[in-house]
């Protein structure tokens, strides 16, 4: 059983799994082992131990890996901390309100 900290993926407990097809792939057989028996001795998700078992089964069979580095971060967005908007008012732009129906200066929009 392996230890969170001695992981190739700091992060490994709260990678979405869209991004770990892609985080895996610079990691090497022994990498990605400890990834599978680590997720094995605790989750046992299903979809994560056939992403990492069919990642396996490629490098064992001479798939090269990528020079990515896995412990960077993923490429989604993190939520904002209030889970609202990301966007600040120092960042955000002008309000806009909508014309009202009829507006004269609109020909498209009779009265």
């Amino acid at each position: 059983m392996t230890e969170r900290a001695a992981l190739p993926l700091a992060d490994y407990d709260h990678v979405a799994l869209g991004d770990l097809a892609h985080r895996i792939r610079s990691l090497d057989a022994a990498g990605l082992e400890a990834l599978l028996d680590h997720e094995r001795a605790h989750g046992h998700r299903v979809p994560v131990v056939q992403v990492l078992q069919a990642r396996l089964d490629e490098v064992r069979a001479g798939a090269p890996t990528s020079g990515g580095d896995p412990s960077a971060p993923s490429a989604q967005a993190a939520p904002a901390a209030g889970g609202g908007s990301p966007v600040q008012p120092a960042t955000s732009g002008p309000v806009i309100n909508p014309p009202s129906h009829g507006v004269p200066t609109n020909p498209a929009q009779p009265r």
